[in-house]
């Protein structure tokens, strides 16, 4: 298959990777002609674990341009793949996929045959079969369910993880305008998926629902795993992960996502809550449970605070390890750590704070707010009280003797440390044990 992806970002260059590698000819378009040249030159326009070795294994198959044009021309299907940043209301804007689609639109007048186009970009349900079918109508001079197809066909991917979350899907998630394009979508997928996941097909405007739905439902049970976690911390004997690891085992309930720790983060967990509440308001629905686990996750940086300088004199040094919103990835959006450096600031803390990945991106956030460390065992060396809120395995390896013979307390969220590989003189606190425990 003959195959265009709109957008060279952090998940549009995975998935253009990902279908070259698989064997299809795909030529990627992106307005940035930066990303456009280093794609060019086999080079990944983002960092993503993975990334580099499939676009060396599919180089052949993969190219890129800043021509719409030239894109469509030479394909039978076209990935949208573009931002929908938050807008003011909280409801995913379509600015970015309506001008991709108008160039679409442009592109496909001139061109013969039957083409498809898939929006794999978050939209609010209504938004694909309403503005942007009309858009890619008025554009293109087609009619979709004709020679035209259009689906909405989003990824489930976390940064970080993305090549593999494409690869190894739990669900491929497919609204068509008709069966013709989901037939088309489909076949492309099941061979691109390994494991043969299954193929849900159904209307655009439920696999909308569908996508908000399922990232809805997995903040709740991220949510009340954390509520869990600050019951067990207060009660003497109490452990969060053998309570969860129990309520895991429920076949109504599973074990995926249900660990207490720091609240969730990233670029779409934080906002699906609030565009979800959007969609329930606007149709006269009612999304309280949504609601709620936005203020409740908000939340939990208050807690991991109060935590963090408890006994604490003003002035005392904090040391925060991880301010990714989560491992393998320079994203800060929404991070808890970055979230924490902020409120000990704020409170007349000295902080300082390491990250493998994401420390300049941070600071640029949050100018003066904490010392960058050049590595975990400078970031502990000076401090207090350590903090650990994003669980790098690399901090599993930090020496003692970083933590000197200074009676320091280690706030581990995550559980992720030994206490046997801690100063002799340190105390071990894990978040969502009880008193006495840790």
């Amino acid at each position: 298959m003959r195959a265009t992806v709109v957008g060279l970002g952090k998940l549009g260059a995975p998935l253009a990777a990902v279908l070259a590698s698989k064997g299809h000819e795909v030529i990627a378009v992106d307005t940035d002609g930066e990303r456009v040249k280093l794609l060019a030159e086999g080079k990944a326009p983002v960092e993503e674990p993975q990334l580099q070795a499939l676009i060396d294994a599919g180089r052949a198959r993969l190219r890129a341009t800043t021509s719409f044009a030239e894109a469509l021309r030479e394909s039978d299907v076209t990935f949208v793949i573009v931002p929908t940043p938050s807008g003011t209301d909280g409801a995913f804007s379509s600015r970015y996929v309506l001008a991709a689609v108008r160039e679409i639109g442009a592109a496909l007048r001139g061109k013969a045959g039957y083409h498809v186009v898939s929006i794999t970009s978050t939209l609010m349900p209504g938004t694909t079969g309403g503005e942007v079918r009309a858009t890619l109508e008025a554009a293109s001079g087609r009619r979709v369910g004709q020679d035209l197809g259009l689906c909405y066909s989003p990824e489930f991917v976390a940064l970080g993880s993305v090549v593999r979350d494409m690869l190894y899907p739990d669900l491929v998630l497919i609204g068509e305008s008709d069966p013709r394009a989901g037939d088309v979508l489909a076949a492309i997928y099941r061979g691109m998926c390994e494991r043969n996941p299954p193929v849900q097909r159904m209307s655009i405007v439920n696999a909308e629902i569908t996508k908000i739905a399922v990232n809805t439902f997995v903040t709740t049970k991220i949510t009340y795993a954390n509520m869990l976690s600050g019951i067990c911390e207060r009660l003497e004997g109490a452990d969060v992960d053998v309570v969860t690891a129990t309520l895991g085992l429920d076949s109504r309930i599973g074990r995926k996502y249900l660990q207490g720790a720091t609240g969730y983060g990233g670029p779409c967990f934080p906002r699906d809550n609030i565009a979800f509440a959007v969609l329930a308001n606007r149709v006269g629905a009612r999304a309280d449970l949504a609601e709620s686990t936005d203020r409740l996750n908000r939340h939990q940086v208050e807690r991991l605070s109060q935590i963090a300088t408890r006994n604490l004199a003003k002035g005392s040094t904090v040391a925060v390890l991880g301010l990714s919103y989560k491992p393998d990835t320079a994203v800060i959006e929404e991070s808890q750590g970055l979230a924490l450096v902020r409120r000990l600031a704020d409170a007349g803390f000295r902080v300082f704070a390491y990250d493998p990945m994401a420390l300049r991106a941070a600071a640029a956030a949050a100018p003066g707010a904490f010392t960058a460390a050049d590595s975990a065992e400078a970031c502990v060396r000076p401090a207090d009280r350590v903090v650990v809120t994003t669980p790098w395995p690399q901090f599993r390896d930090i020496p003692a003797a970083a933590y000197g013979s200074r009676p320091v307390e280690i706030v581990d969220c995550w559980r992720i440390l030994d206490a046997a590989k801690i100063g002799p003189a340190c105390k071990l606190v894990y978040l969502g044990k009880g008193h006495g425990q840790g």
